[in-house]
């Protein structure tokens, strides 16, 4: 059975939490990316209870800017070799599922009004 975005954004938050709690330094970095990946999943829980569609559309656009912004700084951090190559494979590939998703919902909304 597929993943809900919200069942990914969870698993992605806690495997970066995970990953972050062990590196020392980069701080501001590593600040940024909590920040980002954990609205994730706050935009689309918040987009479940959306008071109408144009909001629903805007949590999950915020939640797909979030997660290109997540890619950013895995790429930072990967390049200032911070986070080994596996790691940062993994979670750029569950960004792009997560990001996908996020088009597939905004594309779907906007075509139902």
């Amino acid at each position: 059975m597929d993943k809900t975005i919200k069942e990914l954004a969870v698993e992605l938050t806690v495997e970066i939490t995970d990953i972050c709690d062990n590196i020392k330094g980069r701080k501001v970095f590593i600040n940024q990316l909590l920040r980002s990946c954990s609205s994730i999943g706050a935009n689309t829980h918040e987009a479940k209870y959306a008071q109408s569609r144009a909001d629903f559309i805007n949590k999950i656009e915020i939640a797909l800017k979030e997660c290109y912004e997540t890619e950013y700084w895995l790429e930072i951090l990967f390049r200032t070799n911070t986070i080994d190559e596996k790691a940062y494979t993994q979670l750029q590939n569950k960004c792009g599922t997560i990001r996908r998703k996020l088009i597939a919902s905004v594309t779907t909304a906007k075509s139902n009004k």
